[in-house]
């Protein structure tokens, strides 16, 4: 598993490492190997003080190493635990939460009716009580790497829990406008914060061969709480009050992980940022069964190698050292252009525009039933973030993230040259259709729309959210909440003005931007995002270090896949010699 983040700038914490078969101990000498100019340790090498079936000095920790010992660890697991399963579970309720807020506003929007204050709800009514949640997402966004740098990833998902819970319950029972805006608002917090530290913790404990995966299963919860919500809004649109009853639902999977992480660890890199190598090896110990003693605490040794957190007199100063160190560093500063910009391409292309508003844009073309209609779109986001589950690391990031944004682009095209010819155009709160009915060119619509969403689940809605992987640790913290923040900051504008561009630039217009947008987004993608499936943590800091280096990132990656394959493959080999010994 990848545990190792960043270089180790602080001085070395000591750990024994002892085989099982000897009892011998490694000494942390044997580990550190030479030094590099910035005086991070090049080479790890394990070496017992007798021979062993397999021997651990025979793998090297290098830039131009055979295995290391994250290698060597995920080597004796043939498959993901059912810890590290159980983890990526739990914390992915957040993305859960996620998902099931951006859907079910969308229903609850067209079911409310006259029931906050007594007054139908106009574009603008809408668009402030959907922007709510980004507006508070954004807020806490911004410091929630921070908060999961010094209280824990843990702790803080479970005080996300707790703002869920309050932004809930206002909403469920408002009678006026205000309070209904006002529970979303707080509901952003949690989201904001879920959505930061979540992925951030799968991370921590994914092996790195499959990170990629396992975070997706973070977006493949999100779109899962969609397609819930879109369900559920739809057999609650003719029932009174029913909008009440589908915000309420969502206390469920907050009740669930709130308490399940009761009885659940932190990562092991946290542990170990904290000092508490204990904790760490236990952690590492259960996500990690078939491993020999010696190769776990070499893991651990690792990590404190490689724990580089930033010191500071107080949190203020030590915010301070870090948002410097993310800006001043030139491989830091790369990563958080390419964390920020796939985070703002992906909410400027206009999905969350489809989700927050798509009940109001079929019932624009034309369709009675919108509701159903929505579930089909966010159905085909859910099937297609499976396919980007089994393609992004198999794959890798770069090529379904420069397909998915093309396909994303013809999608949008298409529709603005379709809603153009159905003759849309809005009058005040009212949406004005020159060919009335259910035509031909709303079937266009709806059937790029659906195109829309399947490349977007294939790319641009799964990859930004492995930014925690571009970060060293020192900085993964504050650079994840820049990223996140930038992403909630889109959220919001197009949250608050996409019914009003609507009515000011016509549906064509919108649609247009939004494939010009897409197109830019496509170089963006192309020239500065290299690839970083496979890679160890570490490693795309060194990518980034003189440049974006796409081709060196590229020949890196397949270069890794293939020693990856080969420490398990050795490791097999060993079991087999002790076997037939």
């Amino acid at each position: 598993m990848d545990f190792s983040w960043g270089r180790s700038t602080s001085p070395r914490q000591s750990v024994e490492l002892s085989s099982p078969e000897d009892n011998t101990v490694l000494q942390p000498e044997s580990l550190e190997g030479e030094k590099k100019e910035d005086g991070s340790h090049l080479t790890r090498t394990l070496t017992p003080s007798s021979e062993t079936k397999f021997k651990p000095e025979d793998h090297e920790f290098t830039d131009e190493r055979e295995d290391s010992s994250s290698e060597l660890v995920e080597g004796f697991d043939s498959g993901v635990s059912g810890f590290i399963i159980i983890l990526t579970f739990v914390s992915s309720i957040s993305g859960f939460m996620f998902g099931y807020d951006t859907g079910y506003i969308s229903s609850a929007l067209t079911s409310i009716k006259q029931d906050l204050s007594h007054k139908t709800l106009s574009y603008g009514d809408k668009e402030i009580l959907t922007s709510a949640t980004s507006l508070g997402a954004l807020i806490s966004s911004c410091f929630a790497g921070v908060a999961a740098d010094i209280f824990g990833r843990k702790p803080s998902i479970m005080g996300s829990n707790i703002l869920f819970l309050v932004g809930i319950i206002l909403q469920i029972c408002a009678d006026k406008y205000w309070q209904m805006a006002a529970g979303r608002l707080i509901m952003g917090f949690g989201v904001g914060i879920g959505s930061l530290v979540a992925p951030l913790f799968i991370g921590e404990i994914a092996p790195k061969t499959i990170r990629g995966r396992l975070t997706v299963i973070n977006s493949l919860w999100l779109t899962g709480g969609q397609l819930i919500a879109y369900a559920v809004g739809a057999g609650l649109t003719h029932v009174h009050n029913g909008w009440r009853i589908l915000i309420g639902l969502a206390l469920i999977p907050v009740a669930l992980q709130f308490s399940f992480f009761f009885f659940l660890p932190d990562t092991p890199r946290f542990y170990v940022m904290k000092g508490n190598t204990d904790a760490a090896r236990r952690v590492l110990r259960r996500s990690y069964r078939n491993a020999p003693d010696y190769l776990i605490d070499a893991k651990v040794k690792e990590l404190c190698d490689m724990n580089n957190a930033v010191e500071g007199k107080n949190v203020l100063d030590k915010v301070w050292k870090m948002t410097k160190e993310l800006h001043v560093n030139p491989a830091n500063f790369r990563a958080l252009i390419i964390a920020c910009g796939l985070q703002g391409i992906q909410q400027f292309t206009g999905w969350n525009s489809l989700m927050y508003f798509s009940g109001t844009i079929f019932e624009t073309v034309g369709i009675s039933n919108s509701a159903a209609v929505s579930i089909i779109v966010s159905g085909t986001n859910f099937v297609f973030t499976i396919i980007a589950f089994f393609a992004i690391d198999k794959i890798g990031r770069r090529p379904i993230l420069l397909v998915g944004i093309f396909g994303m682009m013809v999608a949008l095209i298409v529709c603005s040259i379709a809603f153009h010819f159905l003759g849309v155009k809005f009058n005040g709160a009212d949406a004005v259709v020159l060919h009335t009915g259910f035509t031909a060119w709303g079937i266009v619509i709806i059937v790029f729309i659906v195109v829309f969403a399947a490349f977007y689940a294939l790319g641009i809605g799964t990859v930004p959210w492995q930014q925690s992987e571009l970060f060293p640790q020192n900085v993964r913290g504050v650079g994840t909440s820049y990223a996140t923040a930038t992403n909630w900051a889109g959220s919001l504008v197009i949250a608050a003005t996409f019914l009003t561009m609507l009515q000011n630039i016509t549906p064509t217009g919108t649609f247009a931007l939004f494939a010009a947008l897409a197109a830019v987004s496509f170089i963006f993608v192309f020239f500065l995002y290299p690839e970083l499936s496979g890679l160890e943590l570490e490693e795309v800091q060194s990518v980034l270090k003189d440049g974006f280096n796409i081709k060196k990132s590229k020949a890196l990656a397949k270069k890794r896949k293939k020693q990856v394959a080969a420490a398990k493959k050795k490791v097999s080999s060993s079991e087999i010699i002790e076997e037939d010994d």
